[in-house]
């Protein structure tokens, strides 16, 4: 850490404007409804109820988070792959919490570190490798 302080961050995720921020990044990115059978344009069809609901269970702390659907999709292999996916309200506030924490954290993280990166690519960490074992000779 750089020995910068936040305060409130808490905060920061209790306010509507806040929530629709990261209501819009969950859309843009697409994706079917969770265990609650919501989808996006359901979720979106009383945004605002939807939205102050869930303010107002992260400020009285009654938030809980929904159990993930459990889906399996075919890989290339014929084997299947488990997908587990969030209810549209919960990845609401997972992105909400990306969108503040991502900012403070991100310039702290190793720069060898690619995983689930903004900016960065498994692409990038393969070249990366690659060139590292051309120059220790490995």
């Amino acid at each position: 850490m750089t020995g910068r302080v936040y305060y409130s961050l808490y905060d920061r995720l209790l306010h509507v404007k806040t929530l629709y921020e990261a209501f819009k990044r969950v859309k843009a990115s697409g994706g079917t409804g969770g265990i609650d059978h919501q989808d996006i344009e359901g979720f979106e069809s009383s945004i605002g109820d939807n939205l102050s609901h869930l303010v107002e269970e992260l400020r009285s702390n009654t938030y809980k988070l929904l159990p993930v659907k459990r889906v399996e999709i075919p890989k290339g292999n014929g084997k299947m792959r488990l997908l587990g996916i969030p209810a549209v309200r919960d990845r609401v506030v997972q992105q909400a919490l990306l969108t503040i924490l991502q900012p403070i954290y991100e310039e702290d993280f190793h720069p060898s570190s690619y995983g689930y990166r903004p900016r960065r690519s498994c692409h990038q960490a393969i070249s990366k490798a690659s060139l590292f074992m051309r120059k220790y000779e490995l």
